[in-house]
């Protein structure tokens, strides 16, 4: 991986958030009762990020279409197994994000596009401007945004996964994740895929063909391959067509048109140690908290 001044860190608020929420005591309070123990957890991830790694380029994507987002659209039960967050979690977000913009931390959101295209159209728009990604988040289907000079890095659990270790880790490449997601279904999110083919038949046929496109092109021959069932399979992803071509609108990242974003967008801006603490007291985390939080922000 190249070094932090010829990278973009592009991090996924939730993921961090979410594993705060349920980690960390929820005994913790602000002066007005609310609960802060996601807000804790995730002021901890970020001043460790930033002590260690000093980003100049980074963003950090919120999700706020959790049930308005394109894909709603598309497919009315996209994530409709997931239940709200709780009202003691939902206010932490808001929390999250202020303290975000206090660190100088440039942040992104929408309506209409889920942080995972965000992060993805920050990562195709700063690579043609000659970086390379680092994507912060446990999520593997962001998988699919790696290139070459690329890392996907799961930081609480320091897992990182080279544009090279995917083949590895899921057994397709990066390029092949969204096909290998609608082919298999994904449970997280909802979505069906074809009924009766699991991730490992999806990577053969998916190393056979190299994507899903070239499968239907093709699909008289899966019924050859060697593959056990292998005539069974064919018969599924005919009969299963449309939902399969369903599934990859969904499992892939989209690029959302209306996001441009140039270096200047994603450069830390410039803090004080007076504003961080001050924000720190409101948001009601710990002197502790505040003094490591000004450490890490102005140790760049």
């Amino acid at each position: 991986m190249a070094d932090s001044k010829s990278c973009v860190y592009l991090i996924d608020a939730s993921i961090y958030i979410f594993r705060a929420y349920y980690s960390v005591p929820d005994d913790l309070q602000n002066s007005n009762g609310d609960a802060i123990n996601a807000l804790h957890g995730f002021a901890g991830f970020l001043a460790g990020f930033l002590e260690q790694v000093k980003p100049q380029h980074v963003a950090v994507a919120f999700d706020e279409s959790l049930s308005s987002s394109f894909r709603n659209e598309i497919f009315p039960a996209y994530k409709a197994n997931r239940e709200a967050p709780p009202a003691e979690l939902s206010k932490q977000f808001q929390f999250c994000r202020t303290l975000v913009q206090t660190l100088g931390l440039p942040d992104f959101s929408s309506n209409r596009f889920e942080a995972d295209d965000l992060i993805g159209t920050i990562a195709a728009r700063m690579r043609a401007q000659g970086y390379s990604i680092v994507v912060m988040s446990a999520d593997k289907d962001l998988a699919q945004l790696l290139e070459p000079g690329d890392m996907l890095w799961d930081y609480a659990r320091n897992r990182r996964h080279q544009h090279a270790d995917v083949q590895k880790w899921l057994g397709v490449a990066p390029h092949q994740v969204a096909d290998w997601l609608a082919l298999a279904g994904d449970a997280v999110d909802n979505i069906p895929g074809v009924p009766g083919i699991g991730p490992k038949t999806a990577a053969a046929l998916l190393a056979e063909f190299g994507s899903l496109a070239e499968i239907y092109r093709q699909i008289e021959t899966v019924a050859g391959m060697k593959l056990r069932g292998a005539a069974r399979v064919q018969r599924l992803l005919q009969q299963h067509r449309e939902a399969a071509l369903l599934a990859r609108q969904l499992t892939g990242v989209a690029i959302d048109p209306e996001l441009q974003v140039m270096e200047a967008d994603i450069e830390r801006a410039a803090v004080s140690a007076e504003s961080i603490t001050a924000a720190c007291e409101v948001l009601g985390l710990g002197r502790m908290t505040a003094a490591r939080l000004v450490r890490s922000s102005l140790s760049a």
